[in-house]
């Protein structure tokens, strides 16, 4: 019997090999074989793209795929890794491969558009298959052979159901299984799909918009060369890489830690900013240098061997759609490029040869660079704290479940001052730990998550250890004080920040938004910088289970080193309070650890309490402390809303607990004033937890009775879960609805009134208001939100 069912296994397969075969066959009869460089003869085809007039791909064609389709194939997490935001990606196509694979036993080849190939040919070499035609050129065969063009002609044929709350045809879960059809297995799936035309599980496109995109596809696609820089860019570009690219080991020491902390930002020049659209440049690694072109050098990761003599420190222009997930906008200016050169070149030391790539050496910071002054890292890295700490929520994942369980769903962050944390005593110390020290990126990308244990040892051996400093430090009247909290120079706004965490992405503001949170952290040099290289520079999304596994289990230490030093603030017996709270229902080996290892220092903290709420007590001394270096870019009060309106959207940040829970991770508000421009507001909800020490089965450790909610003016986060529109003069019935929601009943009949599904007629007019109008507020910090996550119901 068993052999029966092996022998009718076989015959499936080779049923459906042979149907593949077939309609390869077929299409091969019609318009010829494949072959990716026929669209590069067409481009030499007068006859396909003379209707086209001049600019019409950057004038026509780009802001629809821009607005319809880069909103939800943009990222890591785009469906089939088919990314939509530059015509570069598009040419490359789709993959039936998934990148985030958490059970993967190997490392996966990284896939990255610019980086790990050059050419389409080479990515059909990797297994990339077209989505445009690449058989003759003709119209015919550039729609019926294409993909993306089969995908917009279904969605037209077959719109969405009417629906206000779409049923099981369509399924938006994160871990759905992927439908990438080639386009020989195109007719099967429009069968088996109907209702799967682009955009998925939205509105189809206006017809005007269909038309656009179609007569671009029936004329070969063609693809613009990018717009070249001005005269004024290229200089500001030539200028910075000249500096980075000095002949001294010292200077050449100073840009590899630069490169290795910049490569996932956006850097631009304020001086050529003042155009629209900026142009934003991505810092590589070159074979050659500057004056030549670029040849990448393309590791997993910005630490890896590069397998030649002296690299190179270039500026790529970034061409593709700036798309909110990946933003990270940097200003580069010459009062920064000074401090670069105070902190890293002007002081007397010397360098006596550059770090080596070996995996023990480069994954460790704090040995990598042991020869350049501890104060100049550390205030590179506070100068823009947020971008350093945006870093791990906007480098290199789109989808973090596993590496944000790890952090609450909001937090304050402060930062020890550098004169404390770059002093001499400390910086010897920091010396004498870096056996301590090591990190799970030395391990690369295939990794075995039992090591685990040698980090835990490690970090207890440092923790102790530290703890022996701090004592000695702290000693003979000595005490920890509010003055060992930078406070940004008096005019940083960078001295604080709020993390916000939305289930599997998160966000991180400058300030101290919304109500005092359940936890804080203070961060010293040694915590930033490993943080950076455990959750930036040295993770590999496409790394193993093993490495991403123990990534999230080290983290686990970095967040309690963080708390504990905010702990350190606070009366001994109040720290032992907080640390109950903060750890309820936490395994015994895990609150042993906390209270032996992590938390040992008891030396009373020099600030005098006088309440029974030290906590809040800090955060308010804290508060004041910090107040000139504040942002009240978030306050709701900014907006231009009348003083009734904002006292009831104030009320909306007043609902916890159960009530709260009905509400999604994100929502973002539109309120329409009675005059002037719309309003944006973000709702996010705060999700509770027991603790946080849990890798699996988050759900147990959820304490939904104390969640509750925050609300900021502006967009915050990246991937939506609901939309409200609401013109002002209903803004009291809404917010009286929304207080009285009980059910997930009462919360369906809310957004009858005040939501724009998924499915409504008009949620294209109100995307395009929404996103025009945040990057009208937020011109350098706005980016095309992901439409991955709006919920269905």
């Amino acid at each position: 019997m068993q052999n029966f069912y092996r022998f009718r296994l076989a015959l499936l397969l080779a049923f459906c090999a042979g149907c593949s075969t077939l309609a390869t066959m077929n299409m091969d009869e019609r318009y010829g074989k494949a072959d990716s460089t026929n669209r590069d003869a067409a481009a030499k085809l007068p006859e396909l793209s003379a209707e086209l007039p001049q600019g019409f791909y950057h004038e026509s064609v780009k802001p629809v795929i821009d607005s319809r389709c880069v909103v939800c194939h943009a990222c890591y997490d785009a469906p089939c890794q088919l990314k939509m935001s530059s015509a570069a990606a598009i040419d490359r196509g789709a993959s039936k491969e998934m990148v985030y694979q958490g059970a993967r036993l190997v490392a996966a080849d990284p896939q990255r558009m610019f980086d790990d190939a050059q050419t389409t040919r080479q990515w059909r070499e990797r297994d990339f298959f077209p989505v445009l035609n690449e058989r003759q050129q003709t119209p015919e065969a550039n729609t019926q052979a294409s993909v993306l063009a089969r995908m917009l002609m279904l969605k037209q044929q077959h719109p969405l159901p009417e629906q206000k709350v779409l049923d099981d045809r369509f399924d938006f879960s994160l871990d759905r299984e992927q439908q990438c059809p080639t386009i020989e297995e195109f007719d099967d799936y429009a069968k088996e799909q109907p209702f799967g035309g682009m955009p998925f599980g939205l509105p189809e496109l206006e017809i005007e918009e269909y038309q656009v995109l179609m007569r671009w596809i029936q004329a070969g696609a063609p693809i613009p060369e990018p717009v070249e820089l001005t005269q004024e860019e290229q200089k500001a570009a030539a200028e910075l890489e000249a500096f980075l690219n000095q002949s001294s080991l010292k200077a050449q020491l100073m840009a590899r830690y630069i490169y290795e902390h910049l490569f996932t930002s956006h850097l631009y020049f304020d001086q050529t900013a003042q155009a629209q659209p900026v142009q934003y440049y991505s810092m590589v690694r070159s074979s050659t240098p500057p004056g030549q072109p670029i040849q990448v050098i393309a590791t997993r990761r910005p630490f890896d061997d590069p397998q030649i003599a002296r690299v190179y420190y270039r500026l790529r222009p970034v061409i593709s759609t700036i798309v909110n997930k990946t933003h990270q906008p940097y200003a580069i200016n010459s009062s920064l490029v000074a401090k670069w050169e105070k902190w890293f070149l002007a002081p007397d030391y010397s360098v006596s040869e550059l770090p080596g790539y070996e995996p023990e050496v480069a994954a460790n910071p704090l040995l990598a660079f042991i020869q350049l002054p501890v104060n100049a890292r550390y205030r590179f890295m506070l100068e823009r704290a947020e971008n350093t700490i945006e870093g791990f929520i906007k480098g290199p994942v789109c989808r973090g479940q596993v590496a944000l369980n790890v952090i609450n769903d909001r937090f304050w962050v402060y930062f020890l001052d550098p004169k404390v944390s770059s002093s001499e005593k400390l910086n010897q110390f920091y010396a004498s730990q870096i056996d301590n020290l090591h990190l799970p990126a030395e391990q690369e990308s295939t990794a075995f998550a039992v090591n685990w244990l040698k980090y835990a040892k490690l970090q207890g051996d440092y923790m102790r250890a530290r703890t022996d400093f701090l004592n000695g430090v702290f000693s003979e009247g000595k005490h920890l004080t509010l003055d060992a909290i930078w406070d940004g120079d008096g005019s940083n706004q960078n001295a604080s920040l709020t993390v916000f965490r939305h289930f599997d992405n998160a966000t991180v503001v400058k300030g101290l938004v919304g109500a005092p949170p359940k936890t804080a952290w203070v961060i010293d040099y040694s915590l930033l910088e490993r943080i950076h290289y455990l959750l930036v520079a040295g993770f590999d999304v496409y790394g193993n289970y093993g490495h991403q596994l123990l990534t999230r289990l080290y983290m686990d230490f970095l967040r309690m080193e963080g708390e504990s030093n905010f702990l350190s603030f606070l009366p001994p017996e109040t720290r032992r309070a907080e640390l109950k709270d903060w750890y309820q229902h936490a395994d015994s080996d895990l609150t042993d650890f906390i209270e032996g290892d992590i938390n040992p220092f008891q030396q009373d903290a020099g600030i005098t309490y006088t309440t029974q709420s030290p906590k809040l007590e800090l955060f308010g001394m804290l508060g004041e402390y910090l107040n000139a270096v504040q942002t009240q870019e978030y306050r709701i009060n900014q907006s231009q809303l009348s003083d009734e309106s904002l006292a009831l959207l104030e009320k909306l940040a007043q609902i916890r607990g159960q009530q709260a829970t009905l509400f999604p991770e994100l929502t973002m508000l539109m309120v329409m004033p009675r005059s002037g421009e719309p309003q944006l507001f973000t709702l996010i909800r705060n999700s509770a937890h027991f603790n946080i020490s849990s890798l699996f089965n988050e759900d147990e450790n959820r304490d939904p009775a104390s969640d509750d909610l925050t609300l900021v003016r502006g967009l915050l986060g990246s991937y939506p879960n609901a939309f409200w529109l609401v013109p002002e003069q209903q803004l009291s019935r809404l917010v009286e609805r929304a207080g009285k929601l009980k059910t997930e009943s009462d919360y369906h009949a809310f957004l009858d009134d005040f939501g724009v599904r998924r499915t409504a007629e008009d949620f294209w007019q109100f995307s395009d208001t929404l996103n025009r109008q945040f990057a009208h507020d937020s011109p350098l910090e706005a980016g095309w939100l992901d439409y991955n996550r709006l919920e269905n119901r």
